[in-house]
């Protein structure tokens, strides 16, 4: 699943519109589904996103032995 589904999920089950989860992040509608067509969101964005809905965005590099960085 790509980002951009990811995305379109999490609104389904928050129960939010794409055009409200926009709003919420402080965006237009209208460039909030252009960022969704070339999947260019930013680390900081997909953390606004998640404050947006109450939950937690992680993101982490997993080596081999399963350490996190």
């Amino acid at each position: 699943m790509n980002l951009s589904e990811q995305i379109k999920v999490l609104c389904v089950r928050s129960n939010i519109s794409v055009s409200e989860l926009a709003r919420r992040v402080g965006t237009s509608p209208q460039n909030f589904n252009a960022k969704l067509k070339r999947e260019t969101f930013t680390v900081c964005d997909l953390e606004k996103i998640a404050k947006a809905v109450n939950c937690t965005f992680e993101r982490n590099f997993i080596l081999e032995n399963g350490d996190k960085v």
